[in-house]
C-alpha cells in the first residue's frame, strides 16, 4: 500500500530546531553540573571543556566545523543550513543555561537518565526535520539514508569509544553513570528514528 509524503512547512521545521536544541540545551547542564559525558561531537567538546576549563559552547562550535563539508556534499543544502542553525543555537543556548537556571545541583544518576533523554528526544526531533547536531549525527544520517546501518546503532558505537577516553579524565563512577545516560539517549533515538514508521519529510 502506498503512502503519501507529507512535507514540512518551514515554521514547523523552524520549530522543531527551537524545540530540539532547548531540549538539548538542557540535557547538557545537566551533564555539565554532574560532571558526565555525552557521546558524538558533544562528548567530544565536554569532556574538551573539562580537561582545559573552557566553556562549552564555542568547543562545540569549533569541533563540528569539519563536518559542514559532509553535510553539504552528501545531504543537502537544507540540512547543512538546518544542520549549521542548529548547532549556533546550541552553542548559543549553552552559554545562556547556566544564567537561566542559576546555581544548580544535580543528583548523577537522574542527570544521565534525565539528561540522556532530552539530548535523545532533542536530536529525534532534529532527526524527523531533516537536522541534525553536526558531527557524528551527520555521519549516522547518511548511512542510515543509504541503509547500511541504523543511526542510533553508529552513535552507540561512537559513545563506547569516546567513554574509553573518558576514563584518562573522569572518576570511573562517572563514566559508568555516562555509559548509562548513553543508553537512554540512543535508545529513545534507535526505538522513535525509524523511517518506516515516520513519513514526514522537510
Amino acid at each position: 500500500m502506498m503512502h503519501s509524503v507529507l512535507h514540512h512547512r518551514p515554521w514547523e521545521d523552524a520549530l522543531a530546531i527551537l524545540i530540539g536544541v532547548s531540549l538539548t540545551a538542557l540535557g547538557i547542564q545537566f551533564y555539565s553540573d554532574a560532571e558526565l559525558l555525552i557521546g558524538s561531537t558533544a562528548g567530544l567538546a565536554l569532556l574538551i571543556s573539562y580537561v582545559t576549563g573552557w566553556n562549552f559552547g564555542p568547543i562545540f562550535f569549533l569541533v563540528n566545523i569539519p563536518f559542514y563539508w559532509l553535510a553539504f556534499v552528501r545531504m543537502g543544502v537544507a540540512f547543512t543550513l538546518k544542520t549549521f542553525t542548529a548547532i549556533a543555537l546550541l552553542s548559543l543556548f549553552s552559554m545562556a543555561m547556566p544564567h537561566w537556571l542559576g546555581p544548580t545541583h544535580v543528583q548523577p544518576l537522574y542527570a544521565a537518565l534525565v539528561g540522556g533523554s532530552l539530548i535523545g528526544l532533542g536530536i529525534l526531533a532534529l532527526f524527523r526535520h531533516r537536522g541534525s547536531l553536526g558531527g557524528i549525527n551527520i555521519l549516522a544520517l547518511y548511512l542510515q539514508d543509504r541503509h547500511i546501518a541504523r543511526a542510533g546503532h553508529i552513535q552507540l558505537a561512537i559513545d563506547i569509544a569516546l567513554m574509553v577516553a573518558a576514563l584518562f579524565v573522569l572518576p570511573p563512577e562517572k563514566v559508568a553513570l555516562s555509559v548509562v545516560g548513553a543508553v537512554a539517549l540512543n535508545a529513545i533515538v534507535m526505538i522513535n528514528h525509524r523511517p518506516e514508521r515516520y513519513r514526514g519529510e522537510s
